[in-house]
């Protein structure tokens, strides 16, 4: 088998990265938007020494779980990568890639696993989507994902898994930022201004926040046209210019200014009120997260008199409703402006027994001045620093709850808690935060 082969092959297998798997004269090939079941026709696009990937051709014969995408450019766009799977089938891939994960990397096994967990919306859920902005060959200004494998933009006036009280301004605002005349970014040639448009909205409470990405800060009637937008569309609190004059892709720069209205939307989460700013972090499926920290409250079973650490905690989205069931809480988190914010939506609260800390988990955890009973780590990506898990296991607090994105990380970091012999596997739930897409939550309770 070489690049440019044309081969038939049946796939029997997703794998973590959300492709079809399949195998050729013993070789392992990748697929992208294949599934379980499908017999297809793909070009070979690169031969590695145990593995080759390959470009779907044609489908000869239909997985039973292959379905039609609701969306009309989903075989473009990069945004989804599983609109064509059924969403039951999704979610049994995503508990499998956990199990998998902890059985392969964390050499648990048997791991039982609590039925996944999902919210009734498989699609509007996103309670915020960020589009990149460009310029069509005609000159209008396009916003959307890039295509699959590339930098070139999907246009979309809506998008199906982004909350859909968010349509009519996708729309509209790219014709008002064209009538303004205001230059949009050339990433090729780092010219021009305008990089990205972000949309927020409150779930709970239909407030929205919308702000423009720029290298710079000089976008004529910019005031004047928030404004605007301000009275055309009730639901808008606030207009945001973010400054990011980088050469990067990273989304978002340092300086956030607030153009009109509020720099804040205001969200209710689990009975929490919540003021979320153009960049905080937040979980992007609102009613799924809540359902999942419900799940987390029963399992723990709070008396009252414990003393928690919400490791990683943002804005105190777990922190102030758990705060509100236990003697004392303090949050760590390395963003000063997050820190803030928490402090703030105490204060919005009333929620007096909760402390916030700014600084590197790895750094405030070593030197708390007390034992806690709970200790919750919500970390990115790339899991625990090595020195986390060395301090949990030197102050040993009674129960972990880990809620992890990445099945691979988490795995690494409880084999090395569950080895130490201190610990257990008393829990685990997967949560599915964002069908349409590989990407899986899960929470895994710890005790001694």
């Amino acid at each position: 088998m070489k690049q440019g082969d044309l081969v038939t092959l049946k796939i029997t297998d997703l794998n973590s990265s959300g492709e079809g798997v399949g195998r050729v004269d013993g070789k392992v090939v990748f697929v992208a938007d294949t599934i379980t079941g499908d017999c297809v026709q793909v070009r070979v696009d690169k031969v590695k020494n145990k593995y080759a990937r390959a470009v779907l051709k044609n489908i000869f014969t239909s997985s039973e779980y292959r379905i039609r995408p609701r969306c009309i450019v989903a075989d473009k766009c990069g945004g989804c990568q599983w609109q064509h799977i059924d969403e039951t089938y999704q979610r049994e891939a995503k508990q499998k890639q956990v199990t998998e994960a902890l059985q392969r990397i964390g050499k648990l096994e048997p791991v039982e696993i609590t039925p996944i967990l999902f919210a009734p919306q498989t699609l509007n859920y996103r309670n915020k989507s960020t589009y990149s902005l460009k310029l069509s060959a005609t000159g209008k200004v396009q916003a959307g994902y890039f295509r699959k494998g590339s930098h070139k933009i999907v246009n979309l006036n809506q998008c199906p898994v982004q909350d859909e009280r968010l349509h009519p301004l996708l729309t509209n605002i790219k014709q008002d930022i064209h009538y303004q005349g205001w230059s949009i970014y050339d990433e090729t040639d780092h010219q021009w201004q305008l990089r990205h448009l972000s949309l927020r909205i409150g779930v709970n409470t239909g407030e929205m926040l919308l702000t423009l990405i720029s290298t710079d800060a000089e976008l004529p009637n910019l005031e004047k046209q928030a404004q605007e937008w301000l009275e055309q569309y009730p639901k808008l609190v606030g207009v945001c210019l973010n400054i990011n004059s980088d050469r990067t892709n990273v989304i978002f720069g340092r300086e956030t200014k607030t153009i009109a209205g509020k720099a804040y939307l205001k969200e209710i989460f689990s009975g929490v009120e919540l003021a979320i700013g153009a960049d905080t972090f937040f979980q992007i499926n609102t009613t799924a997260a809540e359902m999942l920290l419900q799940k987390i409250i029963e399992q723990l079973d709070l008396q009252g008199s414990e003393v928690l650490v919400d490791a990683y905690c943002g804005i105190g989205t777990f922190t102030l409703p758990l705060a509100k069931l236990v003697q004392k809480a303090l949050g760590i988190e390395s963003s000063l402006s997050s820190v803030e914010q928490a402090i703030n939506n105490a204060r919005i609260n009333q929620i007096e027994n909760v402390e916030f800390l700014e600084g590197k988990v790895e750094d405030c955890l070593s030197q708390l001045a007390f034992k806690p009973d709970l200790v919750i780590l919500d970390p990115p990506r790339k899991g625990c620093q090595p020195k986390v898990i060395e301090t949990l296991l030197s102050i040993q607090p009674n129960k972990i709850v880990y809620v992890s994105c990445n099945p691979a990380t988490l795995a690494r970091d409880l084999k090395i808690l569950i080895d130490s012999g201190i610990y257990q596997l008393d829990y685990v739930q997967c949560a599915d935060f964002f069908p349409q897409t590989k990407h899986v939550e899960t929470v895994v309770i710890l005790t001694k």
